[in-house]
Formats: structure tokens, sequence, C-alpha cells
């Protein structure tokens, strides 16, 4: 058996492997394109409390910092 057909038969078809390249392209892609947008929400911080991290506002509150929003207890909400 010569080494090419071998070889042809080992890999799979020739769909499978477009389609792979083609998911290649369009991550380096998204990938650019997200690098060159930058940080979305720059001042994002995790959840959690950080030492020396100022306090949000709403921190505490009982209607969870929508201010306004107290008419809407009877909406079948919680509150």
């Amino acid at each position: 058996m010569p080494l090419v057909e071998r070889l042809s038969s080992a890999l799979p078809a020739k769909p499978v492997i477009g389609f792979v390249a083609l998911l290649a392209v369009l991550f380096v892609c998204a990938y650019g394109a997200g690098s060159a947008a930058g940080p979305v929400a720059p001042g994002m911080r995790p959840s959690g409390t950080l030492p020396g991290a100022p306090q949000q506002s709403g921190a505490g509150d009982p209607s969870g910092g929508m201010d306004g929003m107290s008419g809407m207890s009877g909406m079948g909400g919680r509150g």
C-alpha cells in the first residue's frame, strides 16, 4: 500500500478538516476583535468584598439598590 493511500485513509474527511479550519479562523477573528475592543467594563470588580474596596451604593438596602421601586410590591414579586 503506497504512503499516499495510507495517509489519506488515516486523515478525516475533507469537509471535517474544512470545518475545523473555519472554526480556527473564526476564533482568531473573534479574539482579535475582542482585543481591539478592550475591556467591556473596566471598573467591574468581583462581587466579593476586597480589602480597601469602596462600598457600592445600595449595599444593605432591602430594595436591592432600586430606588423608586417601592410601588412594585403588588406585582407578584418578593417585596
